[in-house]
């Protein structure tokens, strides 16, 4: 248990990363594009990187926000290592900031060539056929026919870089990948030395609308796959790890067509099935930041989880939204967003969880929850709105 140590944190969100470093005894600094309720109070210190949810993550805000939260740690003993970083998502796109990252910070984490290799689409093609690993054609180009095909945004994340109707228009950062049809599987591993230890697979799920048909919905696990399949998901993520030399938590989406896994991207980072796997004691960050470190893989403690779990991310898909301020959310909610926060249509509100003894327990358990927590919030974001209306109208005395 690392009582007391702090650590740094950036992310688009960070609230899964600032939870599962307290869990684990670490005193978290977290800089993202929230700075959720729950993320506030869980860490040490939160600041909201500047203009993230609108441009991405950018150099100037987010160093700024991160030598505000060195200033505000604790400084370590002479001979102590300095303050760690710890990068989670809406990195995948900016290597060069990662880099320029690692010039000033102790970084705890894959290095900004693992990432740009992860994200090149067609090196990444090239290594998956090398390797005899099954994937979709991949190609940087439009082909002749776009009929059948998908348009990605290189380093996107979450979905929403994904487009159904692609077009011939040119495009710096997107790529073209034929389009499979199966079922959306991932696998949680733990990488260092060019070793990797599977934690765990999981089933994905889309929560489409509009122009988004891929967006992230969900997921649960641990989920037991037929052994074939689960062999070559655990062969494709050893090879991956083992070639680009990927160090700490990382995951693999792949699609299963019938008996066969295709592996569509490979993300360098906890990502968001971090909530489905840790435990209590928050292993996974302990995990995590002992991979970074070089220690041996087969040392490593891993969570024996005993229940499934699921997550899922609430959209404000039916209106934008805003907050109620005197809602009272229930405690497997998470991202929890302030009183009077106006959320725009299609963005998201809120996490929700649940966890049974079987996933299908779990999952049915967490879309409950989806349909209750959104209705609860709507009915009294409408309510405030009839009410506010009545005191409009009413003539003054």
């Amino acid at each position: 248990m690392k009582t007391g140590v702090p650590v740094l944190i950036a992310a688009l969100s960070g609230r899964g990363l600032c939870a599962s470093a307290r869990r684990a005894g670490y005193l978290p600094y977290v800089a993202d594009a929230f700075s959720d309720r729950d993320t506030r109070a869980m860490a040490a210190q939160a600041l909201r990187i500047g203009d993230a949810m609108r441009l991405g993550i950018r150099a100037k805000p987010l160093f700024h926000a991160l030598d505000a939260l060195i200033d505000a740690a604790p400084k370590p003993a002479a001979g102590n290592p300095s303050i760690g970083l710890l990068l989670g998502s809406g990195f995948e796109d900016r290597p060069k900031l990662v880099a320029a990252l690692a010039q000033r910070y102790r970084m705890l984490g894959n290095s900004a060539d693992a990432i740009r290799a992860c994200n090149d689409p067609v090196a990444l093609s090239a290594l998956l056929h090398a390797r005899g690993i099954p994937h979709p054609e991949t190609r940087k180009l439009p082909p002749e026919n776009l009929d059948g095909w998908l348009a990605k945004r290189i380093g996107g994340s979450g979905g929403t870089h994904i487009s159904a109707k692609p077009t011939r228009a040119p495009a710096p950062r997107r790529y073209y990948q034929r389009r499979l049809h199966g079922e959306s599987v991932s696998t949680l591993a733990l990488a260092a030395n060019g070793a990797a230890r599977i934690v765990g697979f999981s089933r994905q799920w889309s929560a489409g609308t509009g122009p988004r048909p891929f967006r992230y919905g969900g997921a649960v696990g641990p989920v037991e796959l037929a052994p074939a399949v689960a062999d070559a998901m655990a062969f494709a993520t050893h090879e991956v790890c083992n070639t680009l030399q990927l160090s700490g938590l990382v995951s693999f989406d792949f699609l299963l067509c019938g008996a066969i896994p295709y592996l569509l991207e490979v993300n360098p980072r906890p990502g968001a099935t971090l909530d489905v796997f840790d435990d209590e004691h928050g292993t996974l960050f302990h995990a995590h930041m002992a991979a970074c470190s070089g220690e041996n893989l087969a040392g490593i403690a891993l969570p024996e989880l005993e229940r499934a779990k699921a997550s899922a991310i609430l959209y404000a898909d039916r209106d934008r939204l805003t907050i109620p301020r005197a809602f009272q959310w229930p405690q497997w909610a998470a991202d929890i967003p302030d009183p009077a926060s106006r959320i725009p249509r299609y963005r998201p509100i809120a996490t929700v969880y649940a966890d049974a003894s079987t996933t299908d327990e779990a999952l049915q358990r967490c879309r409950e929850r989806l349909e209750e927590l959104g209705s609860m919030l709507y009915a009294q974001a409408q309510n405030r709105e009839r009410t506010t209306d009545a005191d409009i109208q009413r003539p003054r005395p």
